[in-house]
């Protein structure tokens, strides 16, 4: 049984689409025990496992490794933790060694990983669960065809502009609606062609239309019993999606201990800090974190902002409207950003819905 007094080697791995480089150090004796690029498939996830349970047995040490984090490296993760090895995960984004590193081999980097998991210098990066990674690709590939479907009516709008007929977004909304546009085409005598090209993009519009309603559907049916989902969208400017992607990409509101300044910074939407001596330089936001998140706290801002009649109350914002006219307009949206994360923040964390008494307190009163 191997216990934290067990002499243990540390194994960096660089890794990539198609192979990952290793280097394993003994820990004790400093030894390099190996130095090998295996293929990212069974054969070569295999190999390389048998030769590391190897080491395992002959030296009585234990396995921990040390991966990038990457597009695959959830899979290689759960792949070597079924082997029974330790596996750690590198936030990237506060481990700069590598990426500053003068000497950008696969072979350096693999052997700088494993010297700082060596000596416990290397800062893990979170992944989610399965549940949430699956709830997020979900999310992204209806962004991807909501984007689509966006550049294809613009495409329409401008075929038909073309052609002296004016279009707009409501003759869009529904495929009935749609298909009058081929009527109106034809009872203004164009072509065959014309109508061809213009059926052939209406009827590519209705299939991703009816793919978003699918994705939507199932999204759906994977958070039917998410409170935190339920709970977020008791706020105005929160929808079903922008309740969804919170709560996939939080994953799990504990891990932040209660700190709004590790959950602000995980955002990247906190300022960056230059100092040196006695001057204190405050700079643009970090933008650290997924950009997907971000982006969906900044649209609830603006989402917000459209509802003046709901509101017009709140402190926050106669803040916004404040800083807007001192500091611009991009300023004055990220600082909105800022405080509605804190009350998204307070509401996963003490597990209450939306008050919106709170909100026309002052501002100090908002979190609890």
């Amino acid at each position: 049984m191997k216990t934290e007094k067990t002499p243990r080697i540390s194994v960096g791995v660089d890794l990539h689409k198609q192979q990952f480089t290793v280097n394993a150090l003994n820990e004790e004796s400093g030894e390099i025990l190996l130095e090998e690029v295996y293929r990212t498939t069974r054969e070569g996830y295999e190999d390389f496992c048998k030769k590391m349970h190897e080491h395992e047995e002959k030296t009585g040490c234990s396995i921990r490794i040390a991966v990038e984090a990457t597009g695959n490296a959830r899979f290689f993760k759960n792949r070597m933790e079924s082997e029974g090895f330790e596996v750690l995960v590198v936030n990237t984004n506060k481990f700069k060694v590598i990426t500053m590193s003068t000497k950008k081999t696969d072979a350096n980097d693999a052997s700088t990983l494993a010297y700082y998991l060596s000596k416990d210098m290397l800062p893990e990066s979170h992944l989610c669960n399965q549940t949430s990674e699956e709830l997020r690709r979900m999310l992204k590939t209806r962004s991807v065809l909501v984007s689509t479907i966006v550049k294809i009516k613009n495409q329409i709008h401008g075929m038909l502009l073309g052609y002296g007929i004016e279009t707009s977004p409501a003759q869009f909304q529904s495929k009935k609606r749609r298909q009058e546009l081929m009527k109106d085409l034809a009872d203004q005598g164009y072509s065959q062609f014309t109508a061809q090209s213009l059926e052939v993009t209406l009827n590519i519009l209705d299939n991703i239309c009816a793919d978003v309603k699918r994705i939507e559907a199932q999204i759906q049916e994977m958070t039917k019993d998410n409170e935190e989902v339920e709970l977020l969208m008791t706020m105005p400017g929160i929808g079903f999606v922008g309740a969804t992607t919170i709560v996939s990409y939080l994953n799990n509101i504990e891990r932040f201990e209660g700190d709004f300044k590790r959950f602000s910074s995980y955002l990247g939407i906190v300022p960056g800090v230059h100092n040196s001596a006695d001057t204190v330089h405050y700079g643009k936001i970090t933008k650290h974190g997924p950009q997907d998140l971000r982006t969906t706290f900044v649209q609830i801002a603006l989402g917000i902002i459209r509802q003046p009649q709901n509101t017009n109350g709140w402190k926050l914002m106669q803040d916004y409207r404040i800083m807007k006219i001192s500091k611009g307009s991009g300023r004055a949206i990220i600082a909105l950003t800022r405080k509605i994360a804190r009350i998204v923040f307070a509401m996963l964390n003490n597990h209450t819905p939306f008050d919106e008494n709170l909100l026309r307190k002052a501002e100090k009163e908002v979190v609890a």
